[in-house]
């Protein structure tokens, strides 16, 4: 089946626009493959007007903005929803009742793939932490090892439906997968070819309701509809939950990785014991997909890892600045902490912010053994860590903007200490977002 074919004509709603770029891509790829397109997110055309302006070559387009209309969900043939709107929606269960399938751009994609293009292989990786540093690692052997390979699913900026203009017979295809894409390959009742399933621990709790279960089960798709012939890679903590939390699940052939596997020649740059059992990760699925041991090795020991997460950015009158903007979650910030070790008691930690209904109580006895200075932004999770350190010995201070706190972390820096972005805690209301949050501290250490 050509997709062109598939979307032509087509009456489809597109929940969710935004303003990172994804959404703006998968808008543009269905209105050129002839699509009667609706748009409708609850942001305004003013909030919206940079992904707007990207569109404005499509006049076709129906848009619908601050507000969503019952109607635009009845009488289509498809509703594509965007990854943080939840499925409990009265919209989507609106769409439900009117029997129209709920669709997700990365899900749609590997459906598609399935029944347009033969031999394509589809790596998916999911976990709460270490998603994107194996993603990326994955993708990186793989190019090395010079096949055709793709990056998709929760890429910033990147979109993974309009892929289905580019990928061939024999191509792969490497999918960032966080729960809520993982909501899409639920619905299709489908799972990559080889899934990598790196850690489990709380995150989204705010999303999810502090329903654990319902999580992990968004997280379970990546491999809970694998054929006999697919992967399952994971270590050996996951696959233990796996095993006991879910019964009826479908796995691939699984391979245990763990970083006492990592040969012990490879001189790999990445900081950290999180880090070792991500290239564990990686190594693994690229064996499975026939690369060359000396090919993985070269690429590994090549991957410097990826911007805000445990980031050097530099070093100014011997203090070392590092960005690790993309730990949201207080064991991030306590892998962070355990990774810079040899600094004990030398860090100024910068972290806190927006609650994700998330417990500090043990991110405090870390954070106590290994800092001189916490620096946090205003937010109800800053108030949740004040609550769990108690009485301490080293300064707190709560600022609402990035500028002020940075003055603060060298004003009180030493030669040789470490100023620590690692917030443990959701970015908004002080900033758009965690990148938004990684770029002002970046620009804010160039200055120094």
């Amino acid at each position: 089946m050509n997709y062109k074919d598939f979307f032509k004509g087509k009456k489809i709603t597109m929940m969710g626009l935004g303003i990172l770029g994804r959404g703006v891509k998968v808008a543009k790829f269905l209105a050129e493959c002839g699509v009667e397109l609706t748009v409708t997110d609850l942001k305004t055309e003013d909030q919206l007007a940079p992904s707007l302006k990207k569109l404005s070559k499509f006049p076709k387009i129906k848009y619908v903005l601050g507000r969503h209309d019952p109607a635009d969900f009845s009488g289509k043939e498809m509703i594509i929803k965007a990854a943080g709107v939840s499925l409990d929606s009265p919209y989507i269960a609106e769409a439900r009742k009117n029997n129209i399938p709920i669709e997700m751009d990365a899900s749609l994609f590997a459906k598609l793939t399935v029944l347009s293009t033969s031999n394509v292989d589809i790596i998916g990786i999911t976990g709460t932490r270490g998603k994107s540093t194996v993603t990326h690692l994955i993708y990186s052997i793989i190019k090395n090892s010079g096949r055709r390979v793709y990056l998709g699913g929760n890429i910033k900026g990147l979109a993974t439906l309009p892929l289905l203009k580019k990928v061939k017979s024999n191509d792969i295809v490497v999918m960032e997968l966080d729960s809520w894409q993982l909501q899409g390959f639920g619905e299709a009742k489908i799972s990559p070819n080889v899934a990598v399933f790196t850690t489990f621990l709380p995150d989204h709790q705010n999303y999810y309701k502090n329903d654990m279960d319902r999580y992990f089960s968004d997280k379970a798709n990546v491999y809970r509809w694998q054929k006999e012939s697919d992967w399952f890679i994971t270590g050996l903590r996951v696959a233990k939950f796996v095993k006991k939390n879910d019964k009826g699940g479908r796995e691939g052939q699984r391979i245990i990785a763990e970083k006492k596997n990592i040969p012990k020649d490879w001189k790999i740059k990445l900081l950290g014991e999180h880090n070792l059992a991500n290239v564990a990760l990686a190594a693994e699925a690229a064996r499975k997909l026939g690369v060359k041991e000396s090919t993985i090795k070269k690429s590994v020991e090549k991957f410097k890892g990826l911007p805000g997460r445990l980031e050097f950015i530099r070093e100014a009158k011997g203090v070392k600045f590092y960005n690790d903007t993309t730990a949201t979650t207080p064991e991030a910030v306590m892998a962070a902490l355990e990774s810079l070790k040899e600094k004990k008691g030398r860090i100024i930690l910068i972290g806190g912010g927006a609650d994700k209904n998330l417990e500090y109580d043990e991110y405090a006895k870390v954070v106590k053994k290994y800092i001189k200075v916490l620096i946090l932004f205003k937010g109800l999770a800053s108030n949740k860590i004040i609550s769990s350190l108690g009485k301490v010995k080293f300064p707190v201070e709560v600022f609402d903007n990035m500028k002020i706190a940075m003055k603060f972390a060298v004003a009180n820096a030493k030669k040789g200490d470490i100023v620590l972005l690692s917030p443990g805690a959701a970015s908004f209301g002080v900033f758009k977002n965690e990148f938004d949050r990684g770029e002002q501290f970046n620009k804010a250490v160039k200055r120094k």
